[in-house]
């Protein structure tokens, strides 16, 4: 048999294993694992499994992840999340739609310090469905924007799916964060010029505001938000000027959330233990992903595959961008039957290889991946974010994935201005201090 076959073997027996529900950590190791010992033997593919899995685990960049998992945790139990939304509402909560804008920029906001979709969706929408039923919106239209705009949490850094890549990768876990900034701002804003077009296409889903009628600015909620944006530009700015490292960033993000929480009397030591029990529950299941990814990949990389498939497309005959497109699109088919998650370790070793061969930047293209993972989180049968935007307010499922299609193209739309335009992803890591 030889090494491209066992690769190919290697390949199906994940599928397989992935199909039967293995999680998909431990399905990569199994399937990395039973490569080995065909390209080898047993008794060096077993000590090959001790090794990576020490070397892999103690790699000091990789202790970002539980950093940014706890500051995320601290801060939901915080209940930072829907004081973002009441404050933004405020603002803009009495023009037509407005408060279905402010959810997606709550939802942007909260994820530029969670990095957690499932904890925005479940922190905000708590909040804001209930209030813009309270104003007669559609409850399918209110429960689907929540989602969306959760959505945004794995793009904005700190994103544990952007961390991941920068490992799989080992491009620059600092560029690959600064990266995700300028786009996950651009797709918020395009996402809340969506929410315009559909009040004027369909005017029955947010009724106008009544004349006269005002919301309320919480200026009580003001002494609580403060903290977001000083976090985010104390840990993302540190990362920018070269003052920390990704891993500092996270811990000084991680220690100022647990003082800032400790201090406003927003976390009770139960709370406290949930944060702690969840970070070490998520963090374990990232770095068995983690582990698992990159004992696939180097599998791969000793089955040649990855190889034949750069040398195949460099001798076809058709524009490099046309094959860039075509990567995205499988990305786009495989998240509404995959967790995000598994598709970006079970692809990214397979089609970095071409992507770089092909001249792009592997920051760009990393970013480009969690882009267009975005739709997978939305969509059914996984489309994990809407089910639970659905679970938490009680809206049908049905119901919130049939108000998402209009957002679902927009974030096709982003996805297409930033492959033709690839500086609004490039050009705050090329002006990083070095």
């Amino acid at each position: 048999m030889t090494s491209i076959e066992v690769g190919i073997l290697g390949i199906v027996l994940l599928l397989v294993l992935l199909i039967i529900r293995v999680p998909v950590g431990i399905a990569m190791i199994i399937a990395a694992l039973a490569g080995n010992v065909i390209l080898s033997a047993p008794g060096p593919a077993l000590t090959k499994l001790g090794i990576d899995t020490i070397l892999i685990a103690q790699n000091h960049s990789f202790s970002v992840i539980p950093f940014f998992v706890f500051m995320g945790m601290i801060l939901a139990r915080a209940n930072i999340g829907a004081d973002l939304y009441e404050v933004i509402n405020g603002i803009i909560g009495r023009i037509r739609g407005g408060m279905a804008m402010a959810t997606v920029g709550a939802g942007a906001a909260f994820g530029a310090v969670c990095g957690s979709c499932v904890a925005s969706v479940t922190t905000i929408a708590a909040v804001a469905v209930p209030e813009m039923r309270k104003y007669k919106y559609d409850e399918g239209f209110a429960a689907g924007v929540t989602a969306v705009g959760s959505t945004l949490g794995i793009v904005i850094p700190p994103s544990t799916a952007l961390v991941v890549y920068g490992a799989l990768t080992e491009e620059s876990i600092g560029q690959v964060l600064i990266g995700g900034i300028l786009p996950g701002i651009l797709t918020m804003i395009l996402l809340m010029l969506t929410v315009t077009i559909v009040l004027k296409w369909k005017p029955a889903l947010a009724p106008p505001p009544v004349k006269g009628e005002k919301i309320p600015f919480p200026w009580e909620k003001l002494k609580y938000i403060w903290a977001v944006p000083l976090i985010f530009l104390l840990s993302m700015g540190g990362i920018y000027f070269g003052f920390f490292t990704p891993t500092e960033a996270g811990a000084v993000g991680a220690f100022l959330s647990l003082l800032f929480a400790v201090l406003m009397g927003r976390l009770k030591w139960r709370e406290f233990v949930e944060a702690v029990e969840g970070t070490i529950r998520i963090s374990a299941m990232v770095f068995i992903i983690l582990i698992g990814g990159k004992m696939f990949g180097s599998f791969l990389t000793r089955s040649l595959i990855p190889m034949e498939l750069v040398e195949f497309i460099q001798g076809l005959n058709v524009p490099p961008f046309f094959i860039i497109m075509i990567i995205l699109l499988i990305y786009t088919l495989m998240g509404p039957i995959m967790d995000e998650m598994a598709t970006l370790v079970i692809m990214t070793p397979i089609v970095y290889p071409i992507v770089t061969a092909l001249g792009y930047n592997g920051i760009w293209f990393g970013v480009m991946t969690i882009m267009m993972l975005l739709t997978g989180l939305l969509t059914p049968p996984v489309g994990v974010v809407s089910l639970v935007a659905s679970s938490v307010t009680k809206v049908p499922a049905m119901k919130v994935f049939m108000s998402q299609w209009p957002f679902w193209i927009t974030l096709i739309i982003a996805c297409v201005l930033m492959a033709i335009f690839p500086e609004i992803i490039l050009i705050l890591p090329r002006m990083m201090y070095q």
